[in-house]
């Protein structure tokens, strides 16, 4: 699943090109993925203009003039996909097929079908309940050291858990947090009260400092995963901990080796010597 350096990265490559831009045909080819799509989706949105896109956690905002707005989630395997001009044929999975006025087509290409669209109403914006919950950005300073360390006052659960959990801060996955929590030198498995007022300090930083080193390489190319030019992006050469069980820690060299364990489903990559 796309995670917030990927989701950023499709939305910094569609700005030059819908930003702005009017639809004059919309096509829908099918009339759902992983839920239906909103009624009269292709006539509510031809002749339109596109004032501006947003990222809000993992979701992209297609913000319209008038107010309302799409909301984009890519889902497992979703790609939107830019071409210069229309083109002679189209994709099996090009499910949404947006033709601006001056000539650029994006395609919403999603092979598993996990992906979605969705209608806001101007104004309706901060009760949609996809939007409602959502925790601080982690770039933004809404999440501080002082903010998160009150979040985890009292908390039982892993810190691990706690970083994925959305109501608490929007858009870290799995990877991200493997990696802000080695960078912190932070047991995945430790029990979120437990952390030290400077570890919750550094834990922040870490986080903030990884997303933001993500999002300028271009996002991680897994699976599915692609920029909406086509180029993927290189994140993964640089991950210290995911995906590394057995290799040599960074820190440590020889002496210590990434441990992988399962919490709740999902591997967590670690150094257990560096941190404990």
């Amino acid at each position: 699943m796309p995670e917030l350096p990927e989701v950023e990265t499709v939305r910094r490559g569609l700005e030059p090109v819908l930003s702005g831009a009017r639809l004059v045909e919309v096509l829908v080819r099918r009339p759902d993925l992983r839920r239906p799509f909103p009624p009269r989706l292709a006539e509510r949105l031809t002749g339109r203009q596109i004032t501006g896109l947003r990222r809000r956690a993992k979701y992209i905002l297609i913000d319209l003039e008038g107010g309302d707005a799409l909301l984009l989630h890519l889902g497992m395997s979703g790609r939107m996909v830019i071409s210069p001009a229309r083109p002679n044929t189209l994709e099996a999975h090009d499910h949404v097929v947006f033709y601006t006025e001056a000539g650029p087509v994006v395609r919403f290409n999603d092979a598993r079908r996990f992906g979605s669209l969705d209608w806001i109403e101007a104004g309706a914006e901060a009760g949609h309940p996809l939007l409602r919950d959502i925790g601080p950005e982690p770039l933004e300073a809404g999440f501080s050291a002082e903010s998160f360390a009150k979040a985890l006052e009292g908390r039982l659960a892993p810190i691990k858990a706690v970083l994925l959990d959305q109501h608490q801060v929007a858009g870290i996955g799995n990877i991200y947090a493997c990696e802000a929590l080695y960078k912190a030198r932070v047991h995945p498995t430790r029990p979120a009260k437990d952390l030290t007022r400077a570890e919750v300090s550094s834990l922040v930083e870490a986080v903030k400092e990884v997303l933001a080193v993500a999002i300028t390489a271009g996002g991680s190319t897994l699976r599915d995963h692609q920029q909406p030019n086509g180029e993927l992006g290189y994140f993964q050469h640089r991950f210290q901990v995911y995906g590394r069980a057995g290799e040599a820690c960074a820190r440590c060299g020889d002496a210590a080796r990434i441990e992988r364990l399962v919490q709740s489903g999902r591997s967590s990559f670690f150094c257990a010597t560096c941190q404990p």
